[in-house]
């Protein structure tokens, strides 16, 4: 036996329950709605994916995914970008911007030297040049030897004198003949107050024909070990940019 207080308690329970399982009802179908749509949309991305390829490639059907498609669009742009670069690159080499040792020996690139050594040198110094060969600078074989073995490249350098083609120029190509060490300077004219152009002419000249880590200069009254020599510079082979030496004008700042 119930009271009719308790006909009120059941009835608006069962009404609460009512309202629960329509709002959930509706709430599931909402979700179905939603996921339909994006499953709809994905699709539709798919398909126009796949057409679009299709059309680029000129096949009736694809069967690639369409994260193959996305790879093979950005392979193309990438490709794009190395032509242009390639064209670029051409036309640097046809204006004289990339190095001649770059451009002659992109198939086959050589190993990269440890230094190019420069000996300013200048007109009337044949026994300076005579007493270097016979106390530290190899001569022809092992002049090669040197620069295979050890990576160090040696050359007597020297430039024209100002009456092309006399006996100055004679002596320095007769000498050259025998020894095959010089560097001669075509362009530059034999000049006391020439010498800092003509060191500057010879880093051009070296960077230009010789992929070494570093480009030294020494004059032709000066006795190198080269063993040392080589053995100071490979503990510098670390550090970028290095500069070993003496400034002759100006301050030297250093940081210890």
């Amino acid at each position: 036996m119930y009271s009719r207080g308790s006909n009120h308690r059941l009835s608006g329970s069962a009404f609460r329950s009512q309202v629960s399982v329509l709002m959930l009802t509706m709430f599931a179908s909402m979700a179905s709605i939603y996921v339909a749509g994006r499953l709809w949309l994905d699709s539709e991305n798919r398909v126009y994916l796949i057409k679009e390829l299709d059309r680029r490639t000129g096949q009736a059907k694809s069967a690639i995914s369409v994260d193959d498609t996305l790879k093979i669009i950005a392979c193309r742009e990438q490709q794009k970008k190395l032509a242009a670069l390639e064209m670029e690159l051409a036309a640097a080499q046809q204006e004289g911007f990339v190095s001649n040792h770059l451009s002659e020996n992109k198939g086959t690139p050589k190993k990269k030297l440890l230094a190019v050594v420069g000996i300013i040198t200048k007109f009337g110094r044949k026994n300076n040049r005579d007493a270097i060969r016979r106390a530290w600078m190899p001569t022809g074989t092992d002049l090669k030897r040197l620069e295979a073995q050890k990576g160090i490249v040696i050359r007597f350098v020297i430039g024209r004198s100002a009456n092309r083609g006399d006996s100055s120029d004679k002596d320095i190509d007769s000498e050259n003949m025998r020894t095959n060490d010089f560097i001669i300077l075509n362009n530059h004219v034999e000049a006391p107050e020439e010498h800092p152009k003509k060191t500057k002419l010879f880093f051009i000249h070296a960077a230009e024909n010789w992929n070494a880590e570093f480009y030294a200069k020494v004059n032709d009254d000066v006795y190198v070990n080269i063993d040392t020599l080589g053995a100071t510079l490979a503990t510098h082979l670390d550090k970028p940019r290095v500069y070993i030496g003496c400034m002759k004008s100006g301050e030297v700042f250093s940081e210890s």
